[in-house]
């Protein structure tokens, strides 16, 4: 990639007046007697809500060789119920101005949809039969499992994908974190009664967190504790800890004749909980995951190594990871990670400057607020982060006047105690032939013997 893309002298944007604190509207929380917690905020003047409910069921709740039974079960479920089929289900969210989606993650599976106000009500009945009552149709099986085949297939040729399960892998071994992709002989061999078993262990009432969030018509408690009181309490939710690893370590992916290299460095960092957290979102800003940060404009705008580089602060239940991500192009692989690693270890060294730091605020702040107002869904979001963290909810009305009170010295002590080039892990997908010599300084500093694999 020619480095004349991105040549040119770079303007300061104009001065803007200050963020705007973000108002988190007052909520109604209560809880059935089955256990089932619900939140019902009013949000904005556009005649639709957000019905959503959150399972504390996902990932995490497989086993080591039950990789994607959590997927298997999230698109069995769509296939309809005891009373309806996948196409009544599919019609009446039509008819409601909506439609209803079920999507797993690594610890919750979310239920649910945007419709329009008018039907809120009938919208909360229909979620309700589709996460109380899933009919799970053997017949639906080896269709969903082909699919999920060539989702696995697909996934294995992209380099970006290798990476991250490289990295996962070593960043929470022997933890279900860890695992990406279960092996197709695996998946190939889940029975209906895994994903009824599966679905009967971790679904019910006291693992759930019903949102609802928009222009709200109708009695919509009423609507909740008639669809959903008779749900079955069921179990709650294990505690299953992880202890992501710290330690220096060079993963390698050889991809003979790959024309780029996919990088991923990264480690653990404070978690949300941590009142170190949104000055660590702060500094993830400055150094890598805004478009105005020192490694975008290093290895992107000045150097054209690549086009897309960024870092963020990824996170699971209670823990974090910082990431930074960049494909570049094979010839410029070693001078890519010695880029990298200089800008982490300049803002290790020396804190930003009042000016520098206030546009990445600004940018920062004005995100969050903007996030904030595009849908009813972005509030359900947001209050979800709150709640699976164990988070005040006055975190999300603090948050920009908290942004706007870092201080420099605060991104610098954030670099230096976190961001420890010691203590990262480094994943590099692409031609071992072509770059062994370039990422070799950075084998000759690792702890643990590097680890590579070849795939094509």
């Amino acid at each position: 990639m020619s480095s004349e893309v991105f040549a040119g002298p770079r303007e300061t944007p104009p001065q803007g007046p200050p963020p705007k604190p973000f108002h988190l509207p007052a909520t109604t929380d209560f809880s059935l007697p089955n256990g089932m917690q619900v939140t019902i905020v009013p949000y904005g003047i556009v005649p639709k809500v957000a019905v959503r409910a959150v399972v504390s069921a996902g990932a995490i709740d497989e086993s080591a060789s039950q990789v994607w039974l959590s997927k298997l079960n999230a698109a069995l479920m769509k296939e309809g119920t005891r009373t309806r089929t996948a196409e009544q289900i599919a019609r009446e969210a039509a008819e409601m101005g909506g439609q209803l989606e079920i999507d797993a993650g690594s610890d919750h599976t979310s239920v649910g949809g945007v419709a329009l106000s008018d039907f809120g009500p009938q919208f909360v009945a229909l979620l309700a039969d589709v996460l109380t009552a899933p009919s799970l149709p053997a017949s639906e099986l080896p269709r969903l499992q082909a699919d999920l085949v060539r989702e696995l297939s697909i996934g294995k040729t992209q380099p970006e994908v290798l990476a991250q399960e490289r990295f996962f892998k070593t960043l929470f071994p022997d933890h279900p974190y860890g695992r990406t992709f279960p092996s197709e002989s695996d998946l190939e061999g889940y029975t209906v009664e895994d994903v009824q078993t599966f679905y009967s262990k971790n679904f019910g009432a006291a693992r759930t967190h019903l949102y609802i969030a928009g222009k709200l018509e109708g009695d919509l408690r009423r609507a909740v504790e008639d669809a959903f009181g008779g749900w079955a309490t069921g179990s709650p939710a294990p505690d299953l800890p992880a202890h992501p690893a710290k330690v220096r370590s060079l993963q390698f992916i050889d991809r003979p004749g790959a024309e780029q290299s996919n990088l991923l460095i990264g480690l653990p960092v404070a978690a949300p909980s941590s009142p170190d957290y949104i000055k660590l979102e702060v500094m993830d800003s400055l150094l890598g995951g805004s478009f105005a940060s020192r490694i975008t404009s290093n290895i992107r705008e000045q150097k054209g190594y690549t086009y897309s580089p960024v870092s963020q602060i990824g996170t699971r239940r209670h823990l974090s990871y910082w990431l930074q991500s960049a494909d570049v192009t094979t010839a410029v692989t070693g001078p890519a990670l010695d880029e990298i690693f200089y800008e982490i270890d300049r803002l290790r060294n020396d804190p930003p400057s009042a000016e520098e730091l206030q546009g990445i605020q600004n940018y920062l702040a004005g995100i969050f607020v903007l996030r904030n107002t595009i849908s009813p869904d972005a509030i359900i979001a947001q209050l979800h982060f709150v709640d699976a963290q164990g988070l005040d909810r006055s975190y999300l009305s603090t948050y920009v006047r908290k942004v706007m009170e870092v201080q420099p010295a605060d991104v610098q002590g954030m670099a230096e105690t976190y961001l420890d080039p010691s203590k990262m892990t480094i994943v590099v997908v692409g031609d071992k032939a072509e770059i062994a010599g370039q990422i070799a300084p950075y084998e000759a500093q690792q702890q643990p013997q590097i680890n590579t694999d070849g795939h094509r």
